[in-house]
């Protein structure tokens, strides 16, 4: 029997009903991405900018269909937070919501690793990389270096492609202030919060975000760090190959902001904005599509070396600790061990002509 043109009417009415609760549906190019860790707001953002076409930050090619909560009921941070945020993917979004790990890397292409902490990670990712998915990795990594570099192992030997970044690598301020000149900056300041999370190295959770704003700026090859430390922040200045020097000033209580300050050739140059998710976002989806992480694994795990080697120079009440110790404490390859930082500062060989005089003089 031929339906009515009422009865037409009634089903395409229904259709759109259900589209408007769910979202739009998933196109025929869009990759399927499944989230694993509803305990932070990223799992709220990315799949906001994945699955809203109307959202002015919308982000095209891909789409959130699957999500594993998990959560850790021993911190605070993911246990009260994780309801809200599958609510919300659910709800609004039209994620479907499953039990485990293996279940969110079915029938996808490509995984957010989004929990919030480290502790779980290692696991996580074996299933992850036995699934054979591509994997953005949220910040932390992992608990620790040794488990990060057991990560980059695990997917390498796999051939499966991974990458993490902090988002702050794509801020438009951080950009400029990187690309501020040809050469490369023979010093670097960046500040920012460090909130210390249960159970990991202090700079690990928030620290990762001016740590990595200190390397994008810096580039590779950092030797050595000595800290400082106080109950209020940490002063981390890390000596790169060639004399450079970058410092990080990882804020623990007080006032809180972002910056980066550029010492170079030519001029000073200071961080002028600041940005979002979006942009990180976008080089995800493009991984996703192209395989290519925007980051290697060398890099993520030198900025992770430096942050591991502070905390064991906090531990030595503020000696000089060298990347290339943690890392072959870690159990890296050689392939990826930093240099042995036995580089010495060079003094200057002569006052330079043309100071600057002081202003009032």
């Amino acid at each position: 029997m031929r339906p009515t043109r009422r009865l037409q009417a009634l089903c395409i009415l229904a259709s759109g009903c259900v589209a408007a609760l769910v979202g739009t549906p998933l196109m025929a190019d869009d990759l399927r991405i499944g989230i694993i860790g509803l305990d932070t707001s990223h799992s709220e953002q990315f799949t906001l900018r994945l699955n809203d076409p109307a959202n002015p930050n919308h982000i095209p090619g891909a789409r959130v269909v699957v999500a594993f909560p998990g959560g850790s009921p021993d911190i605070e941070e993911s246990k009260t937070r994780v309801e809200g945020f599958t609510a919300t993917v659910r709800d609004k979004f039209g994620v479907r919501i499953v039990g485990s790990v293996a279940e969110a890397c079915k029938d996808v292409d490509a995984v957010l690793l989004l929990s919030l902490e480290g502790r779980p990670r290692l696991e996580q990712m074996k299933q992850i990389i036995a699934a054979g998915k591509p994997v953005f990795m949220d910040k932390p990594v992992a608990v620790s270096l040794k488990d990060a570099v057991e990560i980059y192992r695990l997917a390498g030997a796999a051939q499966v492609p991974v990458f993490s970044a902090s988002a702050v690598r794509w801020y438009p301020g951080v950009l400029e202030v990187a690309n501020a000149e040809a050469t490369p900056a023979r010093s670097v300041i960046s500040y920012g919060p460090a909130h210390v999370l249960p159970h990991h190295p202090d700079l690990f959770f928030y620290g990762i975000h001016p740590t990595e704003a200190l390397f994008t700026v810096m580039g590779t090859g950092c030797l050595s760090v000595v800290r400082t430390t106080t109950a209020s922040e940490s002063v981390v200045t890390g000596l790169w190959a060639g004399g450079r020097t970058g410092t990080l000033q990882a804020i623990h209580e007080g006032a809180m902001a972002y910056k980066l300050i550029r010492f170079g050739d030519k001029q000073i140059t200071e961080q002028k904005s600041e940005g979002d998710y979006t942009p990180m976002l976008r080089e995800i989806v493009k991984f996703f599509q192209t395989k290519q992480p925007p980051v290697l694994p060398k890099q993520t795990l030198e900025i992770y070396a430096f942050m591991a080697a502070a905390e064991e120079s906090k531990h030595r009440d503020g000696g000089r600790v060298t990347l290339r110790e943690v890392m072959v404490k870690a159990g890296a390859p050689e392939a990826w061990l930093p240099e042995d930082g036995k580089a010495k500062h060079e003094m200057p060989k002569s006052v330079p002509k043309g100071l600057p005089k002081p202003s009032g003089s």
